[in-house]
C-alpha cells in the first residue's frame, strides 16, 4: 500500500473486530486490517478521523458512501459487510484485498524498468469496466436505477490482488442520481 503499513503494537479492540495493522491513512479516514473476533474474518476498517469525527457534511458523506457501496455486489467491486458507529467513530467492514494498490504496481514496475504486460493491462480494464457496468446499471430494490457514478476511478481505488482478481474501492465521493 502506498502509505505503508503501520503495525500495532498489539491488536487494538473496536466493537467486535481486533485492529491488527493501519494500512493507509488519509486526510478524513484511516483503514486498519482488522479480524472479526467470533467469525475470524479478516476484513478492513474504514474508520473516521478523530478530527473530522465532528463535520457534519463529511459524516453525511461517509454514510453516503457506505449507503451506496453496500448495495454492490459485484466480483470487481470491494463489498461492504458492516455499517456502524462505535462511541463517536463511524465505520465500514470491508473485504480485506491480500495485495497492493494499482498505484503501486505501477510505480514498482517503473522503478523497476519492468513494463506492465499488455494481457495484463487488459485484464486490469476489463475487470474494471465490468465493476462500473455493473455500478452504473444498478437498481434500488423497487427496481429504479441508482444512477451512480464513482468519480474517483483512479489507480490508488484499483486493488490488484496477489490472486489475480481486480477490484474497486472507494465510493466515497460517488454519486447516485437522487444525491446530485
Amino acid at each position: 500500500f502506498p502509505y505503508g503499513v503501520c503495525l500495532v503494537s498489539r491488536p487494538q479492540r473496536f466493537g467486535a473486530y481486533d485492529l491488527l495493522e493501519r494500512i493507509n491513512v488519509g486526510g478524513m479516514a484511516e483503514v486498519f486490517r482488522a479480524v472479526h473476533r467470533e467469525t475470524n474474518r479478516v476484513v478492513a476498517i474504514k474508520r473516521i478521523l478523530p478530527s473530522v469525527a465532528e463535520d457534519d457534511e463529511f459524516i453525511e458523506m461517509f454514510r453516503d458512501e457506505a449507503t451506496i457501496a453496500s448495495q454492490l455486489d459485484h466480483p470487481n467491486i470491494v463489498r461492504i459487510f458492516e455499517v456502524g458507529k462505535l462511541e463517536s467513530s463511524y465505520y465500514i467492514a470491508l473485504e480485506y484485498i491480500e495485495g497492493k494498490d494499482m498505484r503501486t504496481v505501477v510505480d514498482n514496475a517503473s522503478r523497476t524498468r519492468a513494463p506492465l504486460s499488455m494481457p495484463f493491462a487488459v485484464h486490469v480494464i476489463q475487470c474494471l469496466c465490468s465493476g462500473l457496468d455493473y455500478a452504473h446499471n444498478r437498481m434500488d430494490p423497487r427496481g429504479k436505477p441508482l444512477g451512480l457514478v464513482h468519480r474517483d476511478v483512479s489507480p490508488q481505488n484499483v486493488l490488484v490482488g496477489y490472486d489475480g482478481n481486480i477490484k474497486l474501492i472507494d465510493f466515497g465521493i460517488a454519486k447516485a442520481a437522487g444525491k446530485l
